[in-house]
């Protein structure tokens, strides 16, 4: 399958899908595709349904292929930011922010990835549920904001911001740790906790995660 990112600051993925290629989506994430493209919406599984469902997306998602000979298919973002394409392999998973999936080739599985430590889970500000995709293939990603990519030795950590965080991979741990002193705990603006990952592996950040976005914009719905 070939396929292009183009735009900003939202983004589409353009998809050029061949006969016998499927393409799936979460639900209303197409935004336009041609003629011969057709469209099956299916669960996968009562298992499979919830965990979705838990990690942010639709119970049901959609799968596209293509009639007739090469069909095309765009998704586009629902926010500002970027779209980040992963190359999944069996042995390479992604750990994403609820509600990244934004589509894939057929052999990516989506599930719910939760946090095993409970600290990260209430205090890390990413919650305690996230996504995993695993499998084999292309998993197309939303980022919040502008994406910076980092590679995390053994042993190495990274202090993130709450929120900053938009996916990992699977190699690399996540906890939380306490802002170290009252005066900037209390007066330094950045909250009591940040969330720390420790490497191997790679992380990529995002600079405006959705959460501060709607921080941002409030006070002007509100006067």
């Amino acid at each position: 399958m070939q396929y292009s990112v183009e735009g900003t600051p939202l983004p589409v993925v353009i998809c050029q899908v061949e006969p016998g290629e499927v393409i799936v989506s979460e639900r209303g994430g197409m935004t336009w595709m041609s003629q011969n493209m057709v469209m099956e919406t299916k669960g996968g599984g009562i298992g499979k349904m919830f965990g979705r469902a838990f990690s942010g997306e639709a119970m049901f998602q959609n799968r596209f292929h293509a009639e007739g000979g090469t069909g095309e298919i765009a998704f586009a973002s629902s926010y500002p930011g970027a779209i980040i394409p992963f190359e999944i392999t069996p042995s390479k998973g992604i750990i994403a922010q609820k509600s990244a999936f934004l589509a894939s080739t057929d052999g990516v599985e989506l599930s719910m990835y939760f946090q095993k430590k409970l600290g990260a889970g209430f205090f890390g500000g990413e919650g305690f549920i996230m996504q995993r995709m695993s499998g084999q293939g292309i998993a197309f990603v939303e980022i919040d904001g502008h994406c910076v990519e980092y590679e995390l030795a053994p042993g190495q950590s990274m202090m993130i911001d709450t929120g900053h965080l938009a996916a990992m991979e699977e190699t690399v741990s996540i906890d939380i740790q306490m802002i170290k002193g009252m005066k900037n705990m209390f007066l330094g603006g950045e909250g009591m906790f940040n969330t720390k990952v420790t490497g191997p592996g790679k992380i990529w950040l995002q600079t405006m995660p959705l959460s501060g976005l709607v921080g941002l914009l409030t006070p002007f719905f509100t006067k």
